[in-house]
C-alpha cells in the first residue's frame, strides 16, 4: 500500500513538472519571450565558453558536444521562442489544412530532434568559428623578426645587396630553382650573371631566399631584370 502511494506521488509529481515546463514552453507573452530568450542565449555563451575552457586544456572529444549543445543554442533558443513557438501557438488555433494541424501538434518534437541532430553534426566536424582557444600563451621567445631591403644594379652582371639585414642566417640566390649562390652572413652581397638568369615574358629574373641557421627558409623574393 505504501510503496503504490510511493510510486502515485511520483508520477504525479513529473507529471505536474511536466505541465509547469510545458506552461513555461509555450508562455507567449512579449515578456516571457524576451526573458526564456535571454535566458537560453546567456546559458548557450556559458557553456559553450566553459567547454571550450575545458576542451583547451584536456583536448576530451565528448565536451565537443557541450560546446556544440551550447553554441547552437545561442541561435536556436531566441528563434525557438521568438519565431517557432509564436507561430505553432497561432497554427493550433488557425490551421486549416492537415500538415499545419500535424506541425502545430508535434513543432516540439521536430523542433528538439532538429536540435539534436544539428548537435550531433557540429560536434563531428567542429568548425574553427565553435572553437575557441583557452590555451595559456608565454610570453618568451618568438623567434627573430626577418626584414631586409633587397637593392640591385643593372650592368653587364647583376650585382646585390642585402640593406639592413635582421634575422637572416644566410642568403641563398636561385634561377629556375637551381642554386646559384650561397652568401653566408653579412654583408650579404652577391652578383648574378646575366646567362644565369630565368628567362620570362617580361626580362630575365632570379631569386632570393632568407634562410635560418637550418636551412629553412624565412622569406622569398623575386627580383626581374629588364
Amino acid at each position: 500500500m505504501i510503496h503504490a502511494t510511493l510510486i502515485a506521488t511520483v508520477r504525479g509529481f513529473i507529471q505536474q513538472s511536466w505541465c509547469d515546463l510545458l506552461s513555461v514552453y509555450y508562455a507567449n507573452t512579449p515578456i516571457w519571450r524576451w526573458l526564456k530568450s535571454g535566458a537560453l542565449l546567456f546559458l548557450g555563451i556559458g557553456v559553450w565558453a566553459g567547454g571550450s575552457a575545458v576542451h583547451s586544456v584536456t583536448g576530451w572529444r565528448p565536451v565537443l558536444y557541450l560546446m556544440a549543445y551550447g553554441f547552437l543554442l545561442i541561435i536556436w533558443g531566441p528563434f525557438t521562442h521568438m519565431v517557432l513557438v509564436p507561430l505553432t501557438i497561432r497554427l493550433r488555433r488557425n490551421a486549416e489544412t492537415k500538415p499545419g494541424r500535424v506541425f502545430s501538434r508535434n513543432s516540439g518534437k521536430i523542433n528538439l530532434a532538429i536540435f539534436a541532430m544539428c548537435i550531433i553534426v557540429l560536434a563531428t566536424f567542429a568548425p574553427g568559428v565553435m572553437l575557441l582557444d583557452f590555451s595559456p600563451t608565454t610570453g618568451g621567445d618568438t623567434g627573430p623578426s626577418v626584414s631586409g631591403d633587397l637593392v640591385c644594379e643593372d650592368g653587364e652582371t647583376v650585382s646585390c645587396e642585402i640593406i639592413e639585414p635582421q634575422g637572416i642566417d644566410h642568403v641563398v640566390v636561385l634561377s629556375d630553382d637551381e642554386t646559384i649562390e650561397s652568401v653566408e652572413g653579412p654583408p650579404f652581397e652577391f652578383t648574378v650573371a646575366r646567362e644565369d638568369l630565368m628567362e620570362t615574358r617580361t626580362g630575365g629574373q632570379f631569386i632570393v631566399e632568407f634562410r635560418d641557421a637550418d636551412g629553412n627558409r624565412l622569406q622569398r623574393l623575386v627580383e626581374r631584370v629588364e
